[in-house]
């Protein structure tokens, strides 16, 4: 079996993998989203702490499910960058949406939905993604996701609609103010990833009754707009995959339940379930 680089990125972060027969050799980057890295600075991130995992062995094989990779331009850009620094390796890019389905699904069918920084959903069958629905962005959807929990968040606290308790814990947790929030939202980079680190603040306050609602709205905004919108969903598994699925499973069960839908797999990181395909096929 030819040596294998298997990697899962979002925006936020990416997980990878060089697979040499049995041993295995992981590391964690930032994100290599095209919409917030330029091309040099993707290459910079590879050479730094990537291209080490293999100093004693080139992989033969690249497996890269990425954000952004379901614009040609992004995989052609990525591909090169590969090549470049991986000169014998067979490279595969693909978008982050069918390393979902692939880790959730393997070769079977389903509808399957990401959940993690942002959201999408898609409907797998078993090869390919035959009808998807991408999300739109933290500013315009992203329902269900990291970014759209922690905009909610920064509002209740904005707002003054948390009660004293959860205002007391939430100045407690974060020190920051107003100014610091608008400032931090709409000047700075990646507002999407800072918006989500707000999501740990609903799952450390689990119990409180506007902490859970919060969370219901936002499962359900997802539910009514992506799964509703399959007519797959109500006749084969609803998969989840990320980690504001996996941190919220409980919701996402109890709401699937009540919809009708029945609950697949939720898969917290899907880099594991990505080594076992690929290294079963040869």
């Amino acid at each position: 079996m030819s040596v294998k680089l298997i990697a899962d990125s979002g925006s936020t972060k990416c997980d990878w993998c060089l697979v040499d027969n049995k041993k295995k050799n992981y590391t964690t980057t930032i994100g290599l989203s095209p919409y917030f890295l330029s091309t040099s600075e993707v290459e910079d991130v590879l050479q730094k702490e990537v291209v080490p995992l293999s100093a004693k062995k080139q992989p033969g094989e690249i497996w890269f499910y990425g954000t952004g990779m379901g614009d040609l331009k992004n995989v052609k850009n990525l591909t090169a960058t590969f090549k470049k620094l991986f000169p014998n390796a067979e490279v595969h890019v693909s978008n982050d949406m069918l390393g979902a389905a692939v880790s959730a699904c393997g070769d079977s069918k389903g509808v399957v939905s990401i959940l993690g920084t942002g959201s999408s959903s898609c409907y797998y069958n078993g090869k390919k993604i035959v009808k998807s629905r991408f999300g739109i962005g933290y500013i315009l959807g992203d329902e269900g996701s990291g970014s759209y929990f922690g905009k909610k968040v920064i509002q209740h606290f904005l707002y003054d609609i948390f009660d004293a308790d959860l205002k007391h814990k939430f100045e407690e947790k974060f020190h920051t103010e107003r100014n610091e929030l608008i400032e931090n939202v709409y000047r700075k980079p990646m507002a999407n990833r800072y918006l989500a680190s707000f999501t740990m603040f609903l799952a450390e306050n689990r119990g409180h009754y506007m902490i859970e609602n919060i969370i219901e709205d936002g499962i359900n905004d997802f539910i009514h707009n992506h799964l509703y919108k399959f007519s797959e969903s109500w006749n084969m598994p609803v998969h989840f995959v990320g980690s504001v699925a996996n941190g919220f499973r409980d919701v996402i069960a109890n709401l699937c339940d009540a919809a009708g839908l029945e609950l697949g797999k939720i898969v917290h990181k899907p880099l594991d379930n990505l080594i076992d395909y690929h290294c079963a096929r040869r």
